[in-house]
């Protein structure tokens, strides 16, 4: 069985592994043992609550419990943007006009700005290659919305999630190569690393001042503004089913979009039931549901058969086992 729960350091080389594997372009895994050491230390301390809320970065592992292998990882960022700047371009459009000449024309330009602040953040989804299938990438996305539901209160009423951008099959980033790197003469790695590891003054010192606009811009570049890596497309499908759309804004550095929810409207967090548990040696259910503890200390969430009967839900041992959880203890239940 899968079972999704907090990460912490004992999961370091997991972790390293996992980062490798999901290539250029993806921020919030940098093939860095002493950030990724440092990271799960704050996932410790976020699901403990050591942390004050507004601080915390929420982890989690997918892992199988027959065998112990983590095949994932996604997380929550309860607040973005208060320490260090959450910088994003936003797509303007601006029209113009001459009555005199009848012509009207409508341009696009690309302005640096920063206003995220204070939203909580999605994201870190990636699994292996060979768990891409079978309802694993929904169970593992779904989770961090268990985990919001959980207690919503340590978490901002707007829900926002960036999308890697495009890349070519060897490695090449358009948008970095023809804009990017104009204002940061560096080798894309090189950023994504800082943009994780510094306060962000760089790109203060660096970014463009006014507003880009999009038509000058070589076509390779104009083409994937807003558009999503081609291993992020069943990401983006599973954003979209909660509820998330694109709200014009796009990562500085590749392009990808971001999209946005209000907390309270994201359907699993808006649909997920309380419910006290019963446990049954056989459950009927056509169809598996998303079960998840109601507890942010101790988090876990699988997929599993589930009877629900007023305000109670027959679970088998073996999902209770995995959940952690006892006869009368609450959980949240998706169906």
């Amino acid at each position: 069985m899968l079972v999704v729960r907090p990460a912490g350091p004992a999961d370091l080389d997991h972790l390293l592994e996992l980062a490798i594997l999901s290539g250029p372009g993806f921020t919030s895994l940098p093939e860095d043992p002493d950030q990724l050491s440092e990271r799960l230390d704050v996932s410790r301390d976020s699901f403990s609550g050591q942390l004050a809320p507004q601080e915390r970065w929420y982890t989690l592992m997918m892992e199988e419990t027959d065998t112990g292998d983590v095949d994932g990882i996604a997380s929550v960022k309860a607040t973005v943007g208060l320490k260090r700047p959450f910088f994003s371009f936003r797509v303007v459009n601006n029209a113009s006009s001459s009555p005199s000449l009848n012509i009207r024309l409508e341009h696009q330009t690309l302005t640096l700005v920063n206003e995220c602040a204070g939203w909580t953040e999605v994201g870190s989804l990636f699994l292996k290659a060979d768990r891409r299938k079978g309802g694993a990438g929904r169970l593992l996305s779904q989770s961090r919305y268990m985990l919001i539901g959980a207690q919503p209160d340590l978490f901002a009423e707007t829900v926002l999630a960036e999308l890697r951008g495009v890349f070519t099959p060897d490695g090449a980033c358009p948008f970095w190569d023809h804009v990017a790197h104009k204002f940061f003469p560096m080798e894309f790695d090189q950023a994504d690393m800082m943009t994780g590891s510094t306060d962000k003054q760089f790109i203060l010192d660096l970014a463009p001042r006014h507003p880009i606009y999009v038509e000058l811009l070589p076509e390779p570049a104009r083409a994937v503004i807003g558009k999503v890596h081609p291993q992020g497309v069943a990401a983006m499908a599973l954003l979209e089913s909660e509820g998330f759309r694109p709200n014009g804004l796009v990562d500085i550095f590749d392009a990808g979009p971001t999209v946005t929810c209000p907390r309270d409207h994201i359907r699993t967090v808006r649909d997920a039931r309380r419910l006290s548990v019963v446990l049954a040696d056989e459950v009927e259910a056509e169809l598996p549901a998303l079960i998840s503890t109601d507890n942010v200390t101790a988090f876990r969430a699988v997929r599993g058969k589930a009877a629900i009967a007023g305000d109670t839900v027959h679970l088998t041992p073996d999902v209770a086992d995995a959940l952690k959880v006892r006869a009368g203890d609450i959980v949240r239940v998706k169906s």
